[in-house]
C-alpha cells in the first residue's frame, strides 16, 4: 500500500472519545505499541489489565490535571486489536484537552477520522460492514436504524453476505475442479443440475439485494419532496406531518422561497421531507431562483408528494430527470371541497394504474394517517415487507446490483455455450463484487474515503 492509501503503521495514536462540551464523564483513548507506557507516565501507577483503577493524572511539568479511572486492554483481546489505554476524567473542555496534551507530549500522535475503526479492520478484529455499521449505529436517525446498525455490528450482514458468497466459492471449486481434472469425468456440463444451483443463487443474491436496499434506506433516511402550485397547501401539509409550525403559513401565493428541509419519522423510517417553492410562471427573481432548487431537489427524491387544492386539481408539469421515483398526488383542503379523506380510486391509465391519490386535510390532519401509510407503501418498507435485519449502505446495494448483473448474464451465457472456463471468470466476478462490500477485496482509495468519514476517536 502507498504512504497516502490505508497501511497498518506502528504510530501510537490518542484521540478524545467522548463528544467535547461539558459532561459527567470524558475519555480519551489511546492504543498502539506505546499506550501503556504512557499510561505509566500519565498517572505514575501501576494498572492492571481490565481493572479500572482510580488514579490522578499528571501534566509533562508535574502538575496534575485531574483524578479519574484508568483503563487497560492487552492486544489482541481490544477493540484495535493493539495495546489500548483509556482514560476517564471529568467532563470540561479544558481538562479534557490538557489530558489529551499530555498523552500527546508522552509520544502519541493525533488520530486521524475513524483510525481507531480502521486498525480494528486492518487486524481483522471487525470486517468493512461490521465497521460501517459501528459508524451506521452512532449516526442512527431513529431506534430502528440503531437495532439495525447495532445488528451489522455484530455481524449480521456480513453473515449474509458471506452466505451467498459460500455458494459462489462452492460453486467455483467445482467449476475449476471440472476444467482442470475433464478425466475425472466431472459431471459439471449438465444444464439442469448447474443451472438449478445458479437460478438458487440468484434468488438467495435478489432477496439479499432487497433487504440491503430497506436497510439503505432506513439508515440514511428517505429524502421526500413536495410540490405543487402556488397556496396548494404544501407548507401546511409539512407542518401537519412535522406536528409543528415549520414553514410560513399565508393565504398569498409564492410564500415559499426556498427549500425548507424538516426530520420526521414515520413508522420507524427517518425522512427528510423538504417543502419547495410553488412551480408556476413567476417574473419576480427571487421567486424564480427557488422554483429552480425546487426542480433541482426533485431529482434527488426517493418520493414526490404532489399537492393539489381539491377544489381546483390541476397537475404539475414536474422536472423530475427520469421520472423513476415514485408520487403520491394529495388532494388537499377537503375541509372546504367536502372530499372523504383517505386513498382515492383512481383510473389515470387504460390498465387502471396510476400515481396513488390520498385526501386530505392539511389543516383538520384527516386522511394524514392514510398519507403516512402510503409513503411508507413507496419506500417499500411497509408492515407486510419482512423486518430488515441489518443496516446496509449504498455501496452496498450497489456491488450486490453489480453482482446480480454479472450473475444474471453468467447464467444466460452458460446456458447457450456450456463453456466452463466462460463460467469461471464470471464467477470470479461475481465473488470479487461480494468481496468488496466486506473488505475482502477493495481498493485503498474506497476503504480511506470510508473511514476519514468516521468521527475522530472512533
Amino acid at each position: 500500500m502507498s504512504s497516502d492509501s490505508l497501511s497498518l503503521d506502528q504510530d501510537t495514536i490518542a484521540a478524545i472519545a467522548t463528544p467535547l462540551g461539558r459532561g459527567g464523564v470524558s475519555i480519551i483513548r489511546v492504543s498502539g505499541p506505546e499506550a501503556f507506557s504512557i499510561a505509566t507516565l500519565l498517572t505514575r501507577s501501576t494498572v492492571q489489565i481490565r481493572q479500572p483503577l482510580l488514579t490522578r493524572f499528571f501534566a509533562e511539568d508535574g502538575d496534575v490535571i485531574d483524578t479519574g479511572l484508568t483503563l487497560l486492554f492487552q492486544r489482541p483481546a481490544s477493540f484495535t486489536g493493539e495495546d489500548v489505554a483509556e482514560f476517564h476524567c471529568h467532563g470540561g473542555v479544558i481538562v479534557t484537552n490538557l489530558l489529551l496534551e499530555a498523552c500527546l507530549s508522552q509520544g502519541a500522535r493525533l488520530a486521524r477520522p475513524g483510525e481507531f475503526s480502521e486498525r480494528a479492520f486492518l487486524n481483522d478484529k471487525i470486517d468493512l460492514t461490521q465497521a460501517e455499521g459501528l459508524a451506521d449505529l452512532i449516526d442512527a436517525p431513529t431506534k430502528q436504524a440503531a437495532r439495525q446498525a447495532s445488528a451489522s455490528l455484530q455481524g449480521a450482514f456480513s453473515d449474509a453476505v458471506n452466505q451467498v458468497n459460500q455458494r459462489i466459492i462452492n460453486l467455483r471449486v467445482y467449476v475449476e475442479a471440472a476444467i482442470d481434472f475433464p478425466e475425472e469425468e466431472v459431471d459439471f456440463l449438465s444444464e439442469g443440475h448447474f443451472v438449478t444451483s445458479l437460478l438458487e443463487m440468484q434468488e438467495a443474491l435478489a432477496t439479499l439485494i432487497s433487504q440491503a436496499r430497506r436497510g439503505a434506506l432506513l439508515g440514511r433516511g428517505a429524502q421526500i419532496v413536495m410540490t405543487g402550485a402556488p397556496n396548494a397547501g404544501k407548507s401546511s401539509l409539512m407542518n401537519q406531518l412535522a406536528n409543528q409550525a415549520v414553514a410560513i403559513v399565508t393565504d398569498i401565493p409564492g410564500t415559499t422561497r426556498d427549500v425548507i428541509k424538516q426530520s420526521i419519522a414515520i413508522e420507524g423510517v427517518a425522512i427528510q421531507l423538504s417543502d419547495t417553492a410553488g412551480i408556476r410562471v413567476a417574473t419576480d427573481a427571487i421567486e424564480q431562483e427557488g422554483i429552480q432548487r425546487a426542480q433541482a431537489a426533485l431529482d434527488t427524491a426517493d418520493v414526490i408528494i404532489e399537492v393539489i387544492d381539491d377544489r381546483e386539481p390541476q397537475e404539475t408539469e414536474l422536472s423530475t430527470g427520469d421520472n423513476s421515483q415514485p408520487l403520491v398526488r394529495v388532494l388537499n383542503k377537503i375541509d372546504l371541497s367536502g372530499r372523504a379523506p383517505g386513498v382515492v380510486k383512481t383510473a389515470d391509465k387504460k390498465d387502471g394504474s396510476g400515481p396513488l391519490t390520498v385526501a386530505v386535510s392539511a389543516v383538520t390532519g384527516e386522511g394524514i394517517d392514510s398519507l403516512e401509510q402510503v409513503i411508507i407503501q413507496c419506500l417499500g418498507v411497509d408492515e407486510a415487507a419482512p423486518t430488515t435485519p441489518f443496516s446496509a449502505r449504498e455501496r452496498h446495494v450497489t456491488c450486490l446490483k453489480r453482482a446480480q448483473v454479472e450473475l444474471n448474464a453468467a447464467i444466460e451465457r452458460f446456458k447457450i455455450s456450456q463453456a466452463g472456463e466462460l463460467l469461471a471468470e464470471d464467477l470470479r466476478k461475481i465473488h470479487a463484487e461480494l468481496g468488496a462490500i466486506t473488505g475482502a477485496f477493495g481498493a485503498d482509495d474506497l476503504l480511506g474515503e470510508i473511514f476519514s468519514s468516521f468521527c475522530i476517536g472512533k
